[in-house]
């Protein structure tokens, strides 16, 4: 992302424009509204976690893009549902990956605690008939 782009990013997030921006979503090659998302765009000399966190990290933006309701509690529960997702996914880079053991340990956390609240959120959509 290009100096200019996190600038004008930053801009849509304080005026709140991001949504509008997030809405228009997001291609396979990392971009967003027309803006080049360059952490994300594929590169030859990515190593093997680097793509994978990469496949996961363009994945969710895709995946949280998700209508508005205009109720708060549904929302909210379905743009965590992909956000949580996301984080699972990249949990997952790491325990194949990483080589830290704290860094292993915290991943393995993610993975349980996230899981948990992912099914616990679908749970209550289905209840509320979402």
């Amino acid at each position: 992302m290009t100096r200019n782009s996190k600038l004008l990013a930053i801009a849509l997030l304080s005026t709140g424009l991001a949504s509008t921006v997030l809405a228009q979503g997001v291609d396979g090659h990392g971009s967003i509204a027309g803006m080049e998302m360059g952490s994300m765009k594929s590169d030859p000399k990515d190593d093997a976690s680097t793509r994978e966190f990469k496949v996961a990290d363009t994945a969710m933006m895709k995946d949280m893009d998700v209508s508005y309701t205009g109720d708060p509690d549904v929302d909210f529960h379905a743009h965590m549902i992909p956000h949580h997702k996301g984080a699972v996914a990249m949990a997952k880079v790491a325990l194949k990956h990483a080589k830290d053991p704290a860094t292993k340990a915290m991943a393995q956390r993610i993975i349980a605690d996230q899981d948990t609240e992912i099914s616990e959120m679908e749970a209550w959509l289905k209840r509320h008939g979402k």
